[in-house]
């Protein structure tokens, strides 16, 4: 039944979209690994400046891009999976350059 759910998935390019819209998300969250600390020390600067303190956060949080790293590094060996699976092993009744 796999065999037949995969050959579906590729042969109506459904998996190719999916593939991409995956890829893009990758493509996201590794932007937002750097986008995210500098979106806190922006927002804990402009706090700064609204409540009047006069020492905002001086540093960038790093931490901030954890959970972003984290999301980057599993979405990206989700897609590596699925592209291994569904294209880099010729699904059955697909005609290979040996036959």
């Amino acid at each position: 039944m796999i065999r037949r759910v995969k050959q579906a998935v590729v042969e109506s390019y459904i998996g190719a979209i999916a593939l991409g819209y995956l890829l893009a998300q990758v493509v996201w969250h590794f932007v937002d690994v750097f986008a995210a600390p500098l979106a806190f020390w922006a927002s804990s600067k402009e706090i700064g400046q609204m409540t009047g303190r006069s020492n905002p956060a001086p540093y960038i949080g790093y931490r901030d891009a954890i959970p972003e790293m984290i999301r980057f590094v599993l979405l990206l060996l989700v897609w590596w999976v699925l592209l291994r699976w569904l294209y880099f092993k010729p699904a059955e009744g697909q005609v290979t350059a040996e036959n």
